[in-house]
């Protein structure tokens, strides 16, 4: 759950039996993480079952309305899934942090609600102050996370309440302006999006990395600080999560029908963290899978134009909840079944100067032609030149002796 860095210095150990540490030490609590290799195979094993609810779902709503998968229409659902998918990407990078961000979905309406508004200056000129304004609320609200250490989800909820005083400027649907239609470049967005959602679960899925990532996922005290590589890495994912919303935000409102209606958007962090989940990354960080965003994202994608199809009408905080909790019965599975081997101790090995990573210390071995022998030396009877003047009650043998 930590990244392993050589060269670490320990300390002594208290005669209570617990490791001591000093303050050098970014994981003071390495004792109680999970060494060994993770276990993948119940990522694949849960990514096929979502890849056959997928194309069953995708059969029936041919079935029901064949015209939604093809031209306009369906140009217009791959754009849907690049917005929700985006947003989904925004709350998976923060749960693989382990500092979920819960303002995703107020950031996504109010990047919707200004690109509504500012859109006639076109996509440069309405994107690029929306997303400097979110690098920096993303840096500012990963700073008092990471330099107060409080969990992710409480800073970025408070970070969700300032966005949502903006939002409730509006009390009225904003028009879009401009005339940009993201449905023309569909199928690139669609690729860009499969590209960044595969090869980021490749990544994660390398050892190294995947400890990297969720190097501030706690392991012990959750209060205890992590250390400075970890700090990075939760502000790199809670500004990276914030951007990550923006884009989907445009997206949202660029392929919508109508204005865009203001709103809290809870509703849609619900539902980011709930496809997130579902798609296999643990809501305890560093765990996910590889393909379970791309598939999960277009199975809701797909399953809320089947409803519309048939005339159903589901709230949005409905399908989220679902979603969300069927996403904590996954969490539950991959980390039941997607921890290390118990068996698998190849991190336990001490290195060359004898010491544990964790703040133990292991004495040398003493060589064996310096060990003692097996039974002690018999004690010899001391000489008879000890028994000098001092002892005798006579005179001293040297008053007898002729001079």
């Amino acid at each position: 759950m930590g990244y392993d860095e050589p060269g670490r210095s320990t300390t002594a150990e208290p005669s209570s039996g617990v490791p001591a540490t000093g303050p050098e030490h970014p994981l003071d609590d390495r004792a109680a993480e999970e060494h060994g290799r993770d276990r993948i195979a119940v990522h694949v094993c849960w990514e096929l079952v979502l890849l056959v609810a997928l194309v069953v779902v995708t059969l029936l709503l041919w079935q029901r309305d064949a015209d939604a998968l093809r031209g306009a229409a369906l140009r217009a659902l791959a754009v849907a899934v690049v917005a929700y998918g985006l947003l989904t990407l925004a709350a998976g990078v923060s749960l693989r942090t382990a500092a979920v961000n819960l303002a995703v979905g107020p950031v996504a309406v109010a990047a919707a609600l200004h690109f509504a508004e500012q859109g006639d200056r076109g996509v440069v000129g309405a994107a690029v102050p929306a997303l400097a304004v979110a690098a920096l609320g993303g840096l500012a609200v990963g700073l008092v996370v990471v330099v107060f250490h409080v969990p992710g989800w409480a800073a970025t909820l408070a970070g969700a309440a300032g966005v949502i005083v903006y939002i409730e400027r509006r009390t009225a649907p904003v028009l879009v302006q401009g005339e940009y239609d993201p449905r023309h470049s569909a199928w690139y967005l669609l690729a860009g999006f499969a590209a960044a959602a595969v090869l980021g679960g490749l990544f994660g899925a390398i050892r190294s990395i995947r400890r990297l990532v969720g190097r501030f996922r706690p392991v012990a005290d959750p209060a205890r600080r992590r250390g400075v590589g970890a700090a990075v890495i939760a502000v790199g994912g809670l500004v990276g999560s914030t951007v990550l919303a923006t884009l989907a935000g445009i997206l949202l409102a660029a392929n919508g029908a109508g204005p865009v209606a203001p709103g809290s958007g809870l509703d849609w962090t619900v539902l980011a963290v709930g496809i997130a989940t579902l798609a296999g990354t643990s809501v305890y960080g560093r765990r996910g899978g590889v393909f379970g965003t791309l598939l999960a994202v277009g199975l809701t994608v797909v399953f809320l134009a089947w409803a519309d199809a048939r005339g159903w009408t589901f709230s949005r905080w409905a399908v989220g909840g679902v979603v969300l909790g069927l996403g904590l019965v996954v969490t539950r599975l991959i980390e039941s079944a997607g921890r290390p081997a118990t068996g698998d101790v190849t991190e336990l090995a001490p290195p060359h100067d004898g010491s544990l990573s964790g703040g133990w210390s292991l004495p040398q071995p003493a060589p064996v032609e310096n060990w003692p022998p097996a039974m002690p030396t018999q004690a010899v009877e001391p000489p008879a030149q000890w028994e000098g003047p001092r002892w005798e009650s006579g005179p001293g043998r040297w008053d007898t002796t002729d001079r």
